[in-house]
């Protein structure tokens, strides 16, 4: 597993540091807001080469350096894209990570796109679920090739919903041997379900938890288990889907949640949020990316971006203040319950970002 030589210089120095978070036991730090890639993988709308490139530059100035892609974002568009883009950067100086679980199999002739599966892609491959020993080294070798680099920081079991067993039996103890041989330097489990994330937490000795939809402001079942037992073993979490698809970047008729359309009751309680953030001068987006770090086991949080305006913004909510009351009112009204942990509790020990 080696890099391919080439590709362009890019400039080394950057605008503004993020505070890094170690993850588990690892050696892996990953700065507080990370570069979710999905979307320049095509996620239901194409972006052109330019503009993908465009967005990881904007999220390098910003001072992002850890970014996250999959094999299944676009059918490898994304990691090829974001391998392109991260070329000639410092490696010592961001973190990527990538995922194990679906293998990408060439399908000649098959026609059409990749939409079914939510991508504007198109379909020149099929995904086959595969948490094998041999299905985890393979992908991993092509995730590589696509990447164009000879290590990952960070690999993550992708979605292993109905395939728990084969990956805590045979995935998890093939991603070890491939941290052994130097190739990877964390595992995880990236989910957007909480249950089975606490399970390989308690069984297996992951570094980190991606979770995805299931900590923000309008979802907290993560707490019920999961970010408990995961401050208690020190496992890092990286929190996406703090917008919820898109209900708390912008709530209005015709919002998403959870890509699909908001129920009528979450959408009237997405405008008490924002109303709540109107009166302390707050955008709700500032309150959604600022909220998960109330909780001490939360390292990061990962934003899908799709152009340079979108990470341009994206560093400036998280930079955003936020102050004390704004928290105690968002529970006073019941919008937030009792006995979640926000970034003004003492027990968390999170600064506010500089």
């Amino acid at each position: 597993m080696t890099a391919r030589p080439g590709g362009r210089a890019r400039p080394a120095a950057d605008r503004v540091t993020l505070r890094r978070h170690g993850l588990g036991h690892s050696a892996v730090a990953v700065t507080e807001l990370a570069f979710g890639a999905a979307a320049i993988g095509n996620l239901f709308t194409p972006v052109g080469d330019a503009q993908a490139e465009e967005a990881v530059d904007a999220a390098w100035q910003a001072g992002i350096r850890y970014f996250d892609t999959a094999p299944h974002y676009g059918l490898g568009l994304s990691e090829h894209r974001l391998g392109e883009a991260l070329r000639g950067r410092p490696r010592a100086e961001y973190v990527l990570s990538t995922k194990v679980g679906r293998i990408l199999e060439p399908a000649p002739g098959a026609g059409g796109d990749d939409l079914a599966d939510g991508f504007a892609v198109p379909a020149t491959h099929r995904r086959r679920w595969d948490f094998s020993a041999a299905g985890v080294r393979r992908s991993i070798e092509e995730s590589l090739a696509r990447l164009d680099l000879d290590r990952i920081d960070i690999v993550y079991l992708h979605d292993p919903d109905d395939h728990a067993e084969q990956a805590l039996d045979q995935a998890y103890p093939e991603l070890h041997r491939l941290r052994d041989e130097g190739v990877l330097g964390a595992i995880g489990v990236g989910m957007n379900q909480a249950e089975l994330p606490a399970r390989f937490v308690r069984e297996t000795d992951i570094d980190v938890v991606l979770l995805a939809g299931r900590y923000s402001l309008l979802d907290q079942r993560g707490l019920a288990e999961l970010l408990p037992v995961a401050a208690e073993r020190g496992v890092g979490l990286v929190v996406g889907g703090v917008f919820n698809s898109g209900l708390l970047a912008d709530p209005a008729p015709g919002a998403t949640f959870d890509y699909a359309a908001a129920p009528a009751e979450l959408l009237a309680r997405a405008l008490r949020l924002k109303a709540v953030c109107e009166r302390h001068g707050v955008p709700l987006r500032a309150a959604a990316l600022r909220f998960p770090f109330g909780h001490p086991a939360v390292a990061s949080v990962l934003v899908g971006l799709r152009s340079a305006g979108q990470a341009e913004d994206a560093a400036a909510m998280l930079r955003h203040p936020v102050p004390d009351v704004l928290w105690e009112e968002l529970t006073d009204q019941g919008l937030l319950p009792a006995g979640v942990p926000t970034p003004l509790d003492p027990r968390n020990g999170t600064e506010e970002p500089s």
